[in-house]
This record gives structure tokens, C-alpha cells and sequence, in this order.
């Protein structure tokens, strides 16, 4: 058997980061880990090739080659997925296809074979088994939790991995939290399943052997959901591993604010080698965390929590949100103010939307205010609901938000800010590497000569140069993701 698996192109999204991956001659963030979970798991003698639209083109000679083509995909991916099916469907392939988003919405796709839905674990053995007797189904789904502890070490020898700027693994699934606007409940449930260390310890040995010596990101839901085991035995297991192959990984992952309250796990984290956490703060208005039901920030000095972990030595990148039926007409300014007093430099800020399956999703069905699909694009300045704050006004100080806090006068200072505060513990051995070579010099060109933030990009290249030296490479690295976010909201806003 031939099989081709597809990974669908990504918009150009905050989170694709693609004009920052220019500077270091890398096509994408991540690799599809999905997948190449999946290709772990499919018969060993069968013959795999793998297609990141994001890295190469998907030709029709590479569907030619496949008895099945395998496609995964989120929901930002859908308008390329559909393009997939369309040609697998034009030259007569057969597909299968898995992964959130036709998990999610599988009725709104034609055209596919079989879906081989929710997690693999369950459901890939039971296709590929009726499948060997020549009667495979179309559906293929179950309301069970997989158990993690099965899921092989992924086939990292099917990608190109020096396309990448990052390796993504990960350690658990589900959440603790079930907040309202948030699919990862509906998907893979309210008790976190785990890895064992010896498994999770395989999954960093196996990128040692693939030659990656670079970022990690755990892509866990909330790592921190099952912190009695992260302790006790997980981030243990870490540090002895990064000190016995001289820390060639800097770990990142999400987590939920509460790591603020646990400064031994926060130190362990570090002495592991992390270095950031994504913290889905939200917004600074209590009314709206109670309505989504945001039960980790609530009644919480969220500042001080932000503040805390990144005294820790853990850079904390945010995600916010505006849109709640109860953000009241100051919402806008008081999140920009919030954000530049956090010091939060990755600062995502995206209207509400409501992701199929959510509670928020069912809430506004009954209410009659669903009015189309999710995008899966948190920051496209669209919205699938009707909002209670008038739309126009929404939007307009959603723009705001952006212009103001992508505006190189304000986002320089916010980095600026962040680096006088952060002292890192600095445990990770220095590897030299061309490409960050050549991002600097690219971004002194391209930010430092031509970009219209050339004045605050030469302040900061010089402060941080001879005030804070060991954090020159991370305020390069902001000015380039400060570059990239301003490309993309600029998009946006002419898009109106």
C-alpha cells in the first residue's frame, strides 16, 4: 500500500509566523504532528511519503503515486482541505481523513472515502482492519478516551525538518477547565491523560537522533493539568535528561495561570529548560471571565500572576479576547493598557468566536445568534455570532487594540520593558547557528534601513546590546516578531 499524507496550507495567521520565518530561511513553525503520529501507526510495510503544503507544493504526481491519501487538518486549514479532497476526488483517490477539524464538522465535507475521526488510538485500528478484509466503513468515531501511553514515537524520518524553526511534541491531552468558548474539552476531555516519562524521555531521544537541537513545544492543552505527577515524576525526569545531553532543547509550552501559585513547579520547569508559556488570560474584566467561566483567572490579580512567572525566568506569550456579552464600552483601552503594563510581548488578541461543539456554541444556537461558520483564524477580524456590543463598535476598538499595541512606538517599549525584568536562568549551552546569523543582519536591513520602525529597532539593538548582552538574541528575535505581527494586522485592517 501507498500512502500519501497531506497536511493542508495554512493562512497567513498570527500564529503561522510566516514573514518572521523568512528572516531565518525556514517555511514553517511546526511540522504536522498529527500526522506523523498517525504514519507511526500505520502498517510498517507500507510504504509513506508525507506533502506539508506549508514546506512544498502538493503535485499531482505525488497523488498520482497513492493507492490512499491521508489528510489532517485544523479549522483554519479548511479552504485548503477542501482543495485537497477536490483534486484527490478529480483523479479518482481515495481518502481518508481525521483530525479536529472534520472531528468537528465532518457533515460539511463531501467527497472523503472514510473518516477516521476523534483520536487515532481508538479508531485507526478498527479502519485498518476492515479495511485488510475489504469492507471499510465510511465512518469511523467513538466517545472513548484514548490512552496515551500507546501513542508511538512519531515518524520524524518522513519530514524535512531543517523546514522547520520548531519540533512539537506532546505529553498530555485534555484539561482540567471547560471554559465556555473552548473546544479542547469537546475533543479530548476534562481529565488530562498522560505520558510516562520513559515515553515522553523516547520522544526528545528520538529528535536527538534525527539531529534537532533547537525549540520544543509541547503542545499539550494545559501541561500543567496533572501537576502532582509533573512534579514527583515528569519535570524530575527532565532536568536529569537535559543535564545528561547538556540542554540541547528550549522547551515551551500552555499552561493556565494558576502556575503562578506554585513557585517549586515554576523553578523545576525552568531548571528543565523552558523558557516560555502561553497563558490564555482573556480579559482583565472579572464579569467577563465569570461568563466564560475562565475558573483559573477569576478573582486573580492577573498582573501580578503575569508578572510572577516571568520573574520566574518563563516569558509568558498571552491570548485575549474581545467580544464577551459582558466587555462594557472601556474594554478596548483597558486591554491595551493591561498588556503594556504586563509586558507582554506575544500578545494575541482575537474577537470571540464560538468553535463547534462548545458550550459557548450551543449557548448561542438556542439563542438564535449563530450566524456562520468559525474561521479557526483567531485574529481575522471575523466573528460567527451575533455580538450584545454593537458589531461596528466592536470592531472599530478591536482595531484599535491592534494599532496600538503593534504600533512600533508601543511595542518596542513593551519589549524594552520586558527585558529590563527578565533574568533568566541561563542553564541552556550556546550552539552557534548561521541562520540567526543571517536573521540579524536581515533584520538590520530589513527593520534597521528600511522599515518604518528603523528609529526604535536601532534603540533597542543598542540598549540591549550593552545593557543587557545575553538578551541581545532574544530582542532581535521580538523586533522580527514584531515585524511579522504588523504585516499580518495590517492585512486585516485593509481587508475591511
Amino acid at each position: 500500500m501507498k500512502i500519501l499524507l497531506v497536511y493542508p496550507t495554512y493562512p497567513d495567521t498570527f500564529w503561522s509566523f510566516k514573514y518572521a520565518l523568512k528572516f531565518i530561511s525556514k517555511k514553517a513553525a511546526f511540522p504536522p504532528l498529527g500526522l506523523l503520529t498517525v504514519a507511526a501507526m500505520l502498517p510498517s510495510d507500507w510504504e509513506q511519503r508525507l506533502v506539508d503544503m506549508n514546506i512544498t507544493p502538493l503535485n499531482d504526481s505525488d497523488l498520482g503515486w497513492a493507492d490512499y491519501v491521508f489528510i489532517s487538518a485544523m479549522s483554519v486549514q479548511r479552504d485548503s482541505s477542501v482543495d485537497v479532497i477536490r483534486r484527490c476526488n478529480a483523479l479518482g483517490k481515495k481518502i481518508v481523513a481525521g483530525g479536529p477539524l472534520f472531528t468537528a464538522s465532518h457533515d460539511e465535507f463531501q467527497g472523503v472515502d472514510h473518516f477516521v475521526l476523534n483520536e487515532a488510538e481508538i479508531t485507526l485500528p478498527h479502519f485498518l482492519e476492515d479495511l485488510a478484509r475489504g469492507q471499510a466503513v465510511q465512518y469511523y468515531t467513538t466517545k472513548e478516551w484514548a490512552d496515551v501511553n500507546t501513542t508511538p514515537v512519531p515518524r520524524w524520518d518522513l519530514a524535512d525538518l531543517k523546514r522547520y524553526s520548531t519540533m512539537n511534541i506532546q505529553y498530555s491531552r485534555g484539561c482540567p477547565y471547560d471554559c465556555e468558548f473552548c473546544d479542547i474539552t469537546v475533543l479530548y476531555g476534562r481529565v488530562p491523560r498522560t505520558k510516562g516519562k520513559d515515553q515522553l524521555l523516547a520522544e526528545l531521544d528520538s529528535l536527538l537522533d534525527h539531529s534537532w537541537k533547537s525549540d520544543v513545544f509541547l503542545v499539550d492543552d494545559n501541561f500543567i493539568g496533572n501537576k502532582s505527577k509533573l512534579k514527583k515524576e515528569i519535570v524530575p525526569a527532565l532536568i536529569d535528561w537535559m543535564n545528561r545531553n547538556h540542554h540541547p532543547f528550549a522547551l515551551s509550552t500552555e499552561v493556565s495561570i494558576n502556575l503562578a501559585d506554585d513557585e517549586e513547579l515554576m523553578n523545576m520547569m525552568v531548571q528543565a529548560g523552558f523558557d516560555a508559556v502561553f497563558v490564555g488570560v482573556e480579559s482583565p474584566n472579572e464579569e467577563s471571565l465569570v461568563e466564560c467561566k475562565k475558573i483559573p483567572n477569576k478573582n486573580r490579580d492577573l498582573l501580578a500572576s503575569i508578572k510572577k512567572i516571568q520573574r520566574f525566568g518563563l516569558r509568558v506569550n498571552g491570548g485575549f479576547i474581545v467580544g464577551f456579552d459582558n466587555d462594557p464600552a472601556a474594554i478596548f483601552q483597558r486591554l491595551i493598557d493591561f498588556i503594556q503594563e504586563s509586558g507582554i510581548v506575544t500578545a494575541m488578541v482575537g474577537l470571540l468566536n464560538a468553535p463547534r461543539g462548545t458550550r459557548l456554541y450551543k449557548r448561542l444556537l438556542q439563542e438564535g445568534r449563530l450566524v456562520n461558520l468559525f474561521s479557526g483564524d483567531n485574529t481575522d477580524l471575523s466573528m460567527n455570532f451575533i455580538p450584545r456590543m454593537n458589531k461596528e463598535r466592536l470592531i472599530e476598538g478591536y482595531r484599535s487594540i491592534l494599532k496600538s499595541i503593534y504600533s512600533p512606538k508601543q511595542y518596542y517599549a513593551r519589549v524594552k520593558e520586558f527585558l529590563r525584568n527578565y533574568h533568566p536562568t541561563q542553564v541552556r549551552v550556546f550552539r552557534f547557528q548561521s541562520n540567526y546569523v543571517k536573521a540579524l543582519l536581515k533584520s538590520m536591513v530589513m527593520l534597521g534601513i528600511i522599515g518604518r520602525e528603523r528609529v526604535h529597532y536601532w534603540k533597542l539593538f543598542f540598549w540591549s546590546l550593552f545593557t543587557r548582552p545575553k538578551l541581545f538574541r532574544l530582542a532581535i528575535t521580538f523586533s522580527i516578531y514584531g515585524f511579522h505581527f504588523r504585516k499580518i494586522f495590517e492585512q486585516e485592517i485593509a481587508s475591511l
